[in-house]
């Protein structure tokens, strides 16, 4: 039942299988066992954070397909998750659209939007790179969203988000538990369809670019097309983050759409492994872990240093970049390559030599 000791594949369908021993299938089973049934048991904080960690998963997926997959920089990816979220909240509040039809929508303009800002991407790499996406998230959240889009129907700064607004096929989703599913429905879809699309032409054209664009280029690649094409599935993939985040959300507003929650995705991808979509899982539950663990140890703290929780912001942030630096000194493949390891120990076990 363990690979690689004594079990072989006949087909090339087997070999290529996600989960090819009946062991694996077995824990798979039992890890959609437990996602399936989680608020059944838990309380309603766990099952709230367990949506932040699912909703930081989504926003990550699209920088692992840029940086990881495709080789390409982002540092202002929450400007496409705000355009997928405003689209959708835009769609349900003034143009009547159905709640499922506005994220539809708001994922392609997220992702015609990206496209935008990866056409600098045929001319220009590195820190250049850098600074264009960065743009992004300026010219999107701060000027055409703070300015303009937020004062939509005569509002000042945020659109507001009343019990009943979201709704699907006549259900609301309001609550923690109905805002977990609908979650971890989409956050499946998205892991599925971004691992099979990996394993396409598609995919391998993106690993060649990220590899050797000029060597991709030399084989027959279109590297500009490929490379808009990757900003274009980021971008959709941002906006499904945007339009999952919004049922939580009493208002939504630009001050959810920082540029720190971009580079905070980026954070992710690095401790939780570059180029491996394990990576954007282990990152998410590992950050919002440590983060909440580390809320409990500043409470009873701020018994004796009242200013702690109130600058607890600038915490979390100074732990957060402690917590990269870290992994770049002690793991710089990121907690899905020691997970990787720790399989290929007990499958060989105990022939581990």
């Amino acid at each position: 039942m363990y690979l690689p000791s004594g079990v072989y594949h006949e087909t090339y369908a087997a070999t290529h299988a996600w989960w090819q021993t009946g062991f694996v299938r077995g824990k798979m089973a039992l890890l959609v066992l437990f996602v399936s049934t989680l608020p059944l048991y838990a309380n309603l904080y766990v099952v709230s954070v367990a949506n932040i960690t699912l909703y930081t998963i989504l926003g990550a997926l699209g920088v692992q397909l840029l940086i990881g997959y495709c080789g390409q920089i982002t540092f202002g990816h929450a400007a496409f998750i705000a355009v997928g979220a405003y689209v959708t909240a835009i769609g349900v509040l003034f143009w009547g659209l159905p709640y499922p039809v506005a994220a539809v929508l708001g994922c392609l303009l997220a992702g015609l939007w990206s496209v935008v800002f990866g056409l600098p991407s045929a001319r220009i790499k590195g820190f250049y790179q850098i600074m264009t996406t960065m743009a992004a998230q300026f010219i999107t959240v701060d000027f055409i969203i703070t300015h303009y889009v937020s004062r939509v129907g005569g509002r000042e700064h945020y659109f507001s988000l009343p019990p009943g607004t979201i709704t699907i096929a006549g259900w609301p989703v309001e609550s923690e538990i109905e805002v977990y599913y609908l979650a971890v429905i989409l956050t499946i879809l998205c892991l599925a369809g971004m691992a099979n699309l990996l394993r396409t032409r598609v995919g391998r054209a993106w690993i060649a670019i990220r590899d050797n664009d000029i060597a991709a280029e030399t084989m027959g690649l279109n590297v500009v097309y490929y490379k808009l094409l990757a900003f274009f599935a980021a971008g959709v993939l941002a906006g499904v983050a945007g339009a999952v985040w919004i049922p939580s959300l009493l208002f939504v507003s630009p001050e959810h759409f920082t540029l720190s929650w971009g580079l905070w995705l980026v954070g992710v991808i690095l401790i939780g492994g570059i180029g491996s979509l394990h990576g954007v899982v282990f990152g998410s539950i590992f950050v919002t872990g440590i983060l909440e663990l580390l809320k409990f140890a500043v409470i009873p703290l701020s018994e004796f240093y009242p200013a702690l929780s109130e600058r607890f912001l600038y915490v979390k942030e100074a732990a957060f970049g402690l917590a990269i630096v870290l992994f770049l000194l002690y793991e710089p493949r990121g907690l899905a390559y020691r997970w990787q390891q720790i399989k290929n120990y007990l499958n060989l076990w105990p022939f581990a030599y």
